[in-house]
């Protein structure tokens, strides 16, 4: 576990680094992954090449201060309007969303997106980093369509309720075996097992960064009970959720 003098060092070294920059450079060489920053304005404040190319860009400097609406079409910009408005309500990042993409050759594809908050000294969010990858032989082979990112979507928005595989089945327009096909192509998990782990997911960022009761959390992540989520929480990550908190509050 790092000590509180290796993570001062590690404060100041990041700080001193001239500019933030670095980063674009480093997606520049994965051209199947688009970077974004963007502030609380929804203006861009950095893209990598690969995202200046899909917008038919010369320079991924015509982008700085635009926003979406300004360089996609409409129902995409419309999309990721609406996933940084729930990101920056809730404060909670927004993991293996499914968006729609356009391709250089103006065909379309799907692509998995992370976006993660940013925040100033105060702790305030000013903006947000989004990473998407292409999932371009799940997109090809027809596994992904609308109504099936849309029921991700309802997943991911309501990990805190009960979830019937058959119901989110229905809502893709699938058989049960065929949405768990669809989500194993794309998430190598079988479709329970992505339940799971969207439901530690968002218990590992509560432990992580709020106080609250572990009753509470695992009530917030859709387990059934306290015990339900030990068991399980455990089960994944070798950890009781009183540990975890323990050991990541200590490194923080």
């Amino acid at each position: 576990m790092a000590t509180d003098e290796v993570l001062q060092w590690r404060e100041r070294f990041m700080t001193s680094v001239a500019s933030p920059l670095w980063v674009e450079r480093l997606f520049d060489r994965l051209p199947d992954i688009v970077f974004s920053i963007k502030d609380r304005q929804g203006r861009y404040v950095s893209i990598s090449e690969t995202a200046a190319m899909r917008c038919d860009l010369k320079h991924r400097q015509d982008a700085i201060g635009k926003t979406a609406f300004e360089l996609f079409p409409a129902p995409m910009a419309e999309r990721y309007a609406r996933q940084d408005e729930r990101l920056f309500r809730t404060g909670k990042p927004i993991i293996d969303a499914l968006d729609l993409t356009v391709y250089r050759d103006g065909s379309a594809g799907w692509c998995l997106s992370t976006k993660e908050p940013l925040r100033d000294g105060s702790g305030q969010i000013i903006g947000l980093a989004c990473i998407s990858k292409d999932l371009t032989e799940p997109s090809r082979g027809g596994f992904i369509d609308s109504a099936f990112a849309d029921t991700i979507d309802y997943l991911l928005e309501h990990i805190d309720q009960p979830l019937r595989m058959e119901a989110l089945a229905r809502r893709a327009g699938l058989s049960q075996a065929q949405f768990d096909r669809r989500v194993k192509k794309i998430f190598q998990l079988s479709a329970g097992q992505y339940v799971i782990k969207a439901r530690i997911d968002q218990a590992t960022r509560l432990l992580r960064g709020t106080t609250l009761p572990i009753a509470d959390i695992a009530q917030q992540s859709g387990f059934s009970d306290q015990s339900a989520f030990s068991r399980q929480f455990r089960q994944v990550t070798g950890f009781t959720p009183r540990q975890y908190r323990q050991l990541v509050q200590a490194g923080s």
